[in-house]
């Protein structure tokens, strides 16, 4: 019996040319035939002599035994139960070595023991009974599937039965949203086995979800503030529902691409809109004017009660100092009524004469005496606006009578600014009934 390396050595040199010897030899050629490669019936003939060599029969002319059928006839061998055992592990070993496989990086595989969830395999080099005892499915954890609801492809191609919603304030709103997710770590086998259709459980989910949220919030909150929080609740909640039914599915994203009034209300809606700006627009010109207005009129109230409060407290100053003053007065009076009378009587008419524009002189000498008021003449000038004034005196004489004693005689001369003056004879500053009788006599005038 030949070895099985010899029967399948491709280095052999007579593989293929039929009849091969059994020395090793080469093979004789055909004559005539230029060499090349082996014709496939030469090929098949040889190796069914050899196989047949391996069997224990011998191998007939032309490469094998035909029987009446005219087909190459193979005999068992008997008593070689080693042969069968060596094929029995080496099948074996080719079963058990189809159960290895590779799982990707992202990838799970789900491995069922007939037909049942068994366990779940991590990407890497992973092996398994073979089949049919288990049976594995890969399932792509890293992919991030998408659908749109309300559209397809382009916020214009809209689906209106999906992005027609009602508000709590019975209005109608177009609202398209995209809802992204993928399977969670765990999820694999409850998304294969759990539910017949996962990934039409999300859309379905996502749409209950939004519809619910948008029918508790007012159409102006979903169309301007609420974009964002209405988003996040619809998540929150279709999470809650794909939980619930052990999916296996995580929700990542939910946006919303487009919300809008009906296209038949548009125009309405966009009147609504500008009014409802012009309405805030004069609510802010007016706080703006409110702003302007009360920090004055307070500033201006905060000012008079305090000229109030001045103008009480030098009042209420004045008469106090009046009063001690008074009191003071009266203590004094009591004490020298004379002396004090005299003082009050002076420091009165001093008081007087200091506003008057009129000159008193007590003179006993019978002579005329010039006299020029610069000073009122400067401040007369002034109040008449006058480039340029005259000078003018006012002559002051006293006469004494022969036949009486002291007697006013006054003299004047008329200057051009209207000043007279006035001549008082024998009235001395200390002699009261004949200063009286002379201011009585006398009239002031400017």
């Amino acid at each position: 019996m030949r070895p099985i390396s010899k029967l399948f050595n491709l280095n052999d040199p007579g593989w293929g040319r039929g009849g091969g010897n059994q020395n090793g030899s080469e093979p004789p050629r055909r004559p005539g035939k230029p060499e090349g490669p082996p014709d496939l019936d030469e090929v098949w003939k040889d190796f069914n002599n050899r196989l047949g060599s391996l069997f224990g029969r011998k191998p007939g002319r032309g490469g094998g035994n035909r029987g009446g059928s005219g087909g190459p006839s193979f005999q068992a061998p008997k008593g070689s139960p080693k042969l069968f055992g060596l094929l029995a592990v080496a099948g074996v070993g080719i079963w058990l070595a189809s159960g290895f496989m590779i799982v990707q990086e992202g990838q799970v595989a789900v491995v069922t023991q007939f037909g049942a969830y068994k366990k779940t395999l991590t990407p890497g080099l992973q092996w398994r009974l073979p089949y049919p005892i288990e049976a594995h499915q890969m399932v792509n954890l890293s992919q991030l599937r998408t659908f749109e609801v309300g559209y397809r492809g382009s916020t214009r191609n809209k689906i209106l039965p999906e992005s027609l919603m009602l508000t709590t304030d019975e209005n109608i709103v177009d609202l398209q949203f995209v809802v992204q997710y993928r399977l969670s770590p765990s999820g694999a086998p409850d998304y294969l086995f759990k539910t017949a259709q996962p990934d039409e459980s999300v859309r379905q989910a996502a749409e209950t979800a939004m519809r619910e949220i948008v029918g508790r919030k007012p159409m102006d909150f979903v169309l301007y503030s609420g974009r964002t929080e209405v988003a996040a609740e619809v998540q929150a909640l279709a999470q809650g529902i794909l939980d619930r039914y052990q999916t296996g599915i995580q929700i990542s994203t939910v946006a919303i691409q487009n919300v809008q009034p009906p296209e038949q209300v548009q125009a309405a809606f966009d009147d609504a809109v500008k009014a409802g700006q012009d309405r805030e627009r004069l609510i802010n010109e007016g706080n703006a004017y409110s702003n302007h207005v009360l920090p004055e009129a307070q500033g201006r109230v905060a000012r008079m009660r305090e000229e109030a409060e001045a103008y009480r407290a030098k009042v209420v100053g004045d008469a106090q100092g009046d009063s001690a003053r008074f009191l003071s007065v009266a203590e004094e009076y009591a004490k020298a009524p004379a002396v004090t009378r005299q003082r009050l009587y002076l420091s009165t008419m001093q008081e007087i004469l200091s506003d008057s524009s009129k000159v008193m002189i007590d003179s006993e000498a019978n002579s005329n005496m010039l006299y020029v008021p610069l000073d009122k003449l400067v401040q007369s000038v002034a109040s008449d606006k006058a480039p340029s004034a005259p000078v003018a005196g006012a002559a002051v004489s006293s006469q004494s009578s022969s036949g009486s004693g002291n007697s006013a005689a006054p003299s004047s001369r008329a200057p051009a600014t209207g000043l007279t003056g006035t001549s008082v004879r024998g009235a001395s500053p200390y002699d009261s009934s004949s200063l009286q009788d002379s201011l009585s006599a006398n009239r002031f005038s400017r």
